[in-house]
């Protein structure tokens, strides 16, 4: 379908009747395959599920001229809930998509019935402002694409099979894209997006990200849960554990 800078590739379950669709939200380097199993979870109750892929991810266009900030990603999720005619959904989110779903979120809170965060990404505003203009600065060495890999493979937690799969889909992203997302990220005030969302909100976050700088310990707070022995991808390590969550929160804040 169109996007706003280029065609958008989704999955749609379809279906659902009376109950609120959930739309999901890749994180950086990934695609709509790594929201599958949650996919076919929520079909084989009934429930319709949207997994979309942002600009420059699989499937979809390489924006030009390349615009990568989270608000114009947060663009894409606006087109595809226009496209299908949602008025109201519980909307998730991976990684620096917890961002781009909470920038979503905080412009439509009447839309969101809920915000399901997947170990989403931290505050890096908090960060000592030498470090951020050290990481900056990393994304433009010659050697960035070698380093991205192995951040990404010490993010991917104990499974080969996971770990194997998420640099193919690293290398299947442009690197622009990734360098460019990561910039961005690192200027986005996670922490007033999620001030400007008073619906349920949810974390599902790994051991790691438990930090005066994670989600949930910004502002008021926000319910979360810690998956033992999880990497970044807990929906592809741990899917069993992401799908009970999202049942109790759809139970709580979203019932069928």
């Amino acid at each position: 379908m169109a996007g706003p800078a280029g065609d958008l590739r989704l999955v749609d379950t379809g279906g659902g009747g009376k109950s609120l669709p959930v739309v999901f939200v890749h994180g950086l380097a990934g695609n709509a395959s790594h929201w599958q199993a949650q996919l076919e979870h929520l079909a084989r109750q009934g429930r319709r599920g949207i997994a979309l892929e942002l600009r420059g991810h699989g499937g979809s266009t390489v924006p030009e001229p390349e615009d990568y900030t989270l608000e114009s990603l947060a663009g894409d999720i606006s087109a595809v809930v226009r496209a299908l005619g949602l008025r109201r959904f519980v909307l998730v989110g991976h990684s620096i998509s917890g961002g781009v779903a909470l920038a979503y979120a905080g412009e439509n809170p009447r839309q969101v019935a809920g915000l399901f965060l997947v170990d989403p990404m931290t505050d890096h505003r908090h960060y000592p402002e030498e470090q951020v203009n050290a990481y900056l600065a990393s994304l433009d060495a010659p050697d960035v694409a070698q380093a991205v890999r192995q951040d990404w493979a010490q993010m991917a937690g104990p499974r080969a099979d996971v770990r194997e799969r998420l640099l193919a889909d690293l290398d299947a992203t442009p690197l622009s894209a990734v360098t460019a997302v990561q910039r961005s990220s690192l200027r986005f005030d996670l922490a007033a997006a999620l001030a400007r969302y008073p619906g349920p909100k949810f974390s599902l976050v790994a051991p790691d990200n438990d930090t005066p700088s994670s989600v949930h310990r910004l502002g008021e707070g926000v319910a979360h849960q810690v998956v033992e022995g999880a990497g970044h991808w807990i929906q592809l390590d741990h899917p069993d554990a992401v799908n009970a969550a999202l049942d109790a929160f759809l139970t709580k804040s979203a019932p069928a």
